[in-house]
């Protein structure tokens, strides 16, 4: 059947959608359809038809109807917030009801005095059909005509379901915040190269695993069991490697816990002061600046399906593109998965098809995706939503011509008010601004990321207060005390100026001696290096003071793709990466894949314990033109002088020689004849107590901490149950620190450390005191390493060395560092 008439649902005023008090409603994010103003409480089927759902509130009902549209009757507005007080189901999902049967009672007078309003909208919900109002502006009867729904022969874009046997597989999911937006769009870059279709189902739901919105609407939280399922041809391997990354955990691992955000933090002490929850830490004075935001507007209706499909489709390509150029890798994965979103683009072509225009089509497919998310009711997924409003402005800029944001009206050194703040708008702003406060929002929002790396402090969820301040007054933001003084007296007001002084003194201090080369306070020459992931981080380094690049990790380049770089594509990233380091050194790791970081174009087989399985040096050899193709594209982007080249996961000396052979083999390839040092990345307990044997053919060695801590604690740092246990500095690592440094010195090699304790200040004195040369840090560190390491002398850092071997617990050896520290602060 083509045509279903449909009746009025119950007795009322028949209003056109726009006067529903509700913009989800009145611009028809969810669909077309006619409001009734009830007079009776009692919902009967407008036509015969299937229950598809009843929630448990009972405070609406969807049907499907005889030719497949899907009409949702939703009593009320913000009903659900009444959890089922005055409403009793009369019917169960998947009943079979005919016109006019009663689906709903509801006490008309209890439900009007506790709700929102009354108004009760009917909406077409599906895609292919459209709707011929017949009743409207005036008094309808229950059963009276209200309109037709038709069905449109619209096709969704869609492509065909595979047919054939599923492959599935249970899962446990093990990310610390669940599914969230990050997770979602690694799965849907990972399936890029599938043809099978996948889903994942839980809670009774399923989401298309090429559907970000779908996957972050499951509300998978850590601990939920899910089921992958898979059709098609290449269904197994599909599963396989989406498995394989959701158990891995992604990286994924347990966060420091946070206050909780609360929704209005009421006040304490002084009225003065604004209370919230620290997103980024520091300390900040400045005067109020208000971010102000101009709307977008959209036409309503467009100017035909095909021209609105067009205009939407090359704003959306734009905006991808954009985000190739963001410094947040992760961000711009999320972002460009949401753009791209097959859920958001389909909801979109159905409002298209309705005659609406691209950028109304657009707006109401994200506002549809928005409450999806809330429905969940997980904190981490709402604030995800911000990412949502986020693309749905940048498009809808494209569309209409418009800028997304200016940053004019906001003075440099402000303090930055705002109800939230989106990822783009702080990323135009931080140049700007000394310090952000917002009335909502939460600590682990992507705004709050991009802040706490950019060292800009910031207070979220501080309440409508924070609106109500009086702007360009200024204020006092102590983001790690999760406060702003917003009225400060004199004394107050002199102590923040006092503390300002000394940190801009320091941070100042540690600059001006970061271009110069670091050495001990007793002459002793230690490299400070950075390590690095592109040749813009390069650059940043290089100002930061770095002497070079202690390890430059080449996964970057294999990543979010659907095949693997070309020999020029590389060698021309090795080239641009050593172009920015100005003839400084550059040590190259060779591809380091496998166990966290799986590479969907390159098969892996299912394996119980990733980490401990084929990885690192173990798939390179097992793929030998991958290693031969990466070593060629090194030995011609990256000049001779400058060159080294480190073997990740190496274990023991054969797996050396094999790669000894292939770069000679590389080096005839190119025509290369000048030598290349080799090295080794000690990263296993294995490597550790072999190093006087590898340190023999090695031409250096260098510590990766963060992979030889997991494996010598046994503790998996993307498990939330051991990731807080595994500290560098703990015993049993700096013995195998000193095992491998004493393998490197008797052959007089090189020693470095590339992991992610050399960024500590406060661990480079047991660092250097062990044996290292080199200390390879984030290029944020790089300034406060060097003022740390200058004020060092050999004798002391080996003599701390020796009393952290002696200690029994990380614990033991940080409370010996910070006395250490507080010592030295004295003696200078």
């Amino acid at each position: 059947m083509s045509v279903v008439a449909i009746g009025a649902p119950l007795r009322g005023w028949a209003a056109p959608l726009d006067e529903v008090p509700d913009p989800v409603f009145a611009q028809r994010m969810m669909g077309e359809g006619v409001a009734i103003d009830p007079l009776e409480g009692l919902i009967v089927a407008p036509a015969a038809g299937i229950v598809a759902s009843v929630p448990a509130t009972a405070h609406a009902v969807t049907l499907e109807l005889a030719n497949g549209a899907q009409l949702l009757i939703h009593i009320g507005l913000e009903t659900v917030a009444l959890a089922g007080v005055g409403f009793e189901a009369l019917v169960v999902a998947g009943q079979k009801v005919a016109a006019g049967e009663p689906l709903i009672r509801f006490d008309l007078d209890a439900v009007a005095r506790r709700a929102k309003s009354l108004i009760t909208p009917i909406i077409l919900i599906n895609e292919g059909y459209r709707i011929e109002i017949l009743a409207i502006g005036r008094l309808v009867e229950a059963g009276e005509p209200l309109m037709r729904i038709v069905s449109a022969g619209i096709a969704t874009g869609a492509a065909p379901r595979q047919s054939g046997a599923a492959i599935e597989r249970r899962l446990v999911i093990p990310q610390a915040h669940g599914i969230h937006a990050r997770p979602a769009a690694r799965i849907v870059s990972l399936l890029k190269p599938f043809a099978a279709d996948v889903t994942l189902a839980a809670h009774g739901r399923s989401a298309d695993g090429r559907s970000m919105v779908a996957l972050m609407a499951l509300g998978l939280k850590r601990g939920d069991e899910a089921l992958l399922s898979a059709i098609g041809a290449d269904a197994a391997a599909a599963v396989a490697a989406v498995a394989t990354l959701i158990e891995t955990g992604m990286d994924e691992a347990e966060p420091a816990p946070v206050a909780p955000v609360p929704a209005a933090p009421a006040v304490a002490g002084p009225a003065s002061i604004l209370e919230g929850v620290c997103a980024a830490p520091g300390f900040a004075v400045g005067p109020v600046a208000f971010l102000r935001v101009a709307a977008i507007t959209v036409p309503f209706d467009g100017a035909g399906g095909a021209a609105e499909e067009r205009a939407l489709a090359k704003a959306v390509t734009s905006v991808a593109a954009s985000f190739a150029a963001s410094e947040d890798a992760g961000l711009a994965d999320a972002h460009r998965a949401l753009v791209a979103d097959p859920q958001l683009l389909a909801d979109a072509r159905i409002h298209i098809a309705a005659g609406r225009s691209a950028g109304h089509a657009w707006r109401a497919a994200v506002a549809t995706a928005a409450e999806s998310l809330r429905a969940t009711g997980d904190p981490l997924l709402i604030e995800r939503i911000a990412d949502l409003e986020d693309v749905e402005r940048q498009v809808l800029a494209r569309l209409t011509g418009t800028a997304a944001f200016t940053a004019d009206d906001v003075p440099e050194g402000a303090i930055l008010v705002a109800d939230t703040l989106l990822p783009s708008q702080f990323l135009a702003l931080r140049a700007t601004v000394a310090g952000i406060v917002t009335a909502r929002g939460g600590p682990t929002s992507h705004v709050a990321i991009l802040a706490a790396a950019a060292g800009i402090p910031m207070l979220v969820a501080a309440g409508p207060r924070a609106l109500a301040l009086t702007e360009g007054r200024t204020v006092i933001l102590d983001a790690d005390a999760g406060r702003a003084d917003t009225d400060p007296d004199p004394a107050a007001f002199a102590d923040a100026q006092q503390r300002l002084a000394g940190q801009k003194a320091r941070r100042a201090a540690e600059a001006a001696g970061a271009q110069e080369e670091c050495r001990m306070a007793d002459g002793t020459r230690i490299e400070i290096f950075a390590n690095l992931s592109s040749a813009a981080e390069a650059a940043g380094a290089v100002a930061a003071g770095a002497e070079g690049c202690g390890l430059l990790r080449t996964e970057f380049l294999f990543l979010d793709r659907n095949e693997a770089p070309s020999e020029d594509e590389q060698a021309e990233t090795y080239a641009a990466v050593a172009a920015a380091l100005g003839g400084r050194p550059l040590i190259v790791r060779t591809l380091d894949i496998g166990g966290d970081k799986p590479v969907s174009y390159l098969p892996f087989p299912q394996e119980e314990n990733p980490a401990l399985g084929r990885r690192g040096i173990r798939f390179a050899l097992a793929r030998p033109d991958l290693l031969e193709t990466q070593l060629r594209a090194i030995l011609r982007g990256v000049p001779a002088a400058s060159c080294r080249i480190m073997v990740p996961m190496v274990i023991e000396r054969d797996e050396l020689r094999a790669v000894r052979a292939l770069l000679d083999k590389a080096m005839a390839a190119v025509g290369r004849r000048d030598p290349v040092q080799l090295g080794v990345m000690i990263e296993t307990p294995a490597a550790a107590l072999l190093a006087e044997s590898l340190a023999a053919e090695a031409d250096f060695l260098s510590v990766g901490t963060n992979d030889l801590t997991q494996y010598a604690l046994a503790c998996d740092r993307g498990n939330p149950a051991t990731a807080a246990m595994i500290d560098a500095l703990h015993p049993a690592v700096l013995h195998l620190i000193r095992h491998a440094a004493e393998g490197a010195r008797k052959y007089g090699r090189w020693f470095g450390i590339c992991g992610g304790v050399a960024s500590d200040p406060a661990a480079a004195a047991i660092l250097i005191g062990l044996g290292a040369a080199e200390l390879s840090a984030a290029p944020a560190a790089i300034p406060a390493l060097k003022a740390s390491v200058r004020g060092l002398r050999r004798e002391t850092c080996e003599a701390l060395a020796r009393q952290a071997l002696a200690c029994a617990s990380a614990a033991e050896v940080r409370r010996l560092v910070a006395a250490a520290s507080d010592e030295m602060k004295g003696a200078a």
